[in-house]
């Protein structure tokens, strides 16, 4: 049976994928290019996830075994800001080959079983909260990127379902950080693709939703860059909302990172 673990590695593998084509085909200037994350270029979005890449895939190697060589990430991240852009763009892919690498490798004991200290949370989380952040971020910010050339890109539709149902798991913690449900005045269960969305007195994903007060008519992938905050008018074709919220309000409950 398929788990929210190979399932995610999946997914972050075919995201992979369609980064590693793109990336030798970019010019300087379109490596220069604003990306959907406002206030990084193409290549800094490349470098960031590269950078990611390299500190995340330590944790899950030392909890599989692994002899990692300690590097604090302040030297990581000069390292990677002084690289060109072409530089940020190629050491993107072999830092996320290596990633990849990593986790694929992974046995199914191991899978289900491992125990991974990020360091920056309290305590050691299970492996599926890892992986699913990292795709967090990497399902958003390949899109950052590859509409920084295709202003038509999207999401992909299975990261986007799989975040959807990890948003409504392992993964709702993050939506203490980053929704804020204070923005509205009135409680909201929003039916979306594949469950619902209640804003109350917090923000909460759910696998559905009953007597819902408005209705979100879009793809997965929309709801994933409303999530993040990528889901602004000049990106919101075919996305409407009716009910008793409006889709200016939900940015302001989800302003990004």
């Amino acid at each position: 049976m398929t788990t929210l673990v190979d399932r995610a590695i999946a997914a972050l593998r075919a995201n992979h994928d369609t980064l590693a084509a793109l990336v030798p085909t970019l010019s300087e200037e379109q490596l220069k290019r604003p990306s959907g994350a406002t206030e990084w270029t193409v290549a800094q979005t490349l470098s960031h996830l590269g950078s990611g890449a390299e500190i995340s895939r330590k944790p899950i190697a030392t909890a599989a075994g692994e002899q990692v060589e300690a590097e604090d990430n302040q030297s990581i991240w000069a390292r990677w800001n002084t690289s060109s852009p072409a530089e940020q763009a190629a050491e993107f892919v072999k830092h996320d080959v290596a990633y990849l690498g990593t986790v694929e490798a992974l046995s199914a004991e191991q899978r289900d079983s491992l125990m991974i200290d990020l360091g920056f949370l309290p305590q050691p989380v299970p492996l599926v909260v890892a992986l699913g952040m990292r795709l967090n971020e990497v399902a958003n910010h390949a899109w950052d990127v590859r509409v920084g050339v295709d202003p038509s890109a999207t999401v992909d539709p299975e990261s986007a379902e799989l975040l959807v149902e990890l948003f409504g798991g392992p993964l709702a913690f993050l939506l203490d950080f980053s929704g804020k449900a204070d923005q509205v005045e009135q409680e909201v269960r929003l039916a979306i693709p594949g469950g619902g969305i209640e804003i109350t007195g917090a923000v909460i994903v759910t696998g559905e939703v009953g007597d819902p007060t408005a209705t979100f008519e879009g793809p997965a992938e929309a709801v994933v860059r409303l999530l993040s905050g990528r889901l602004g008018a000049k990106h919101a074709a075919g996305v409407s909302v009716t009910g008793n919220v409006t889709l200016d309000e939900l940015r302001k409950v989800f302003p990004g990172y």
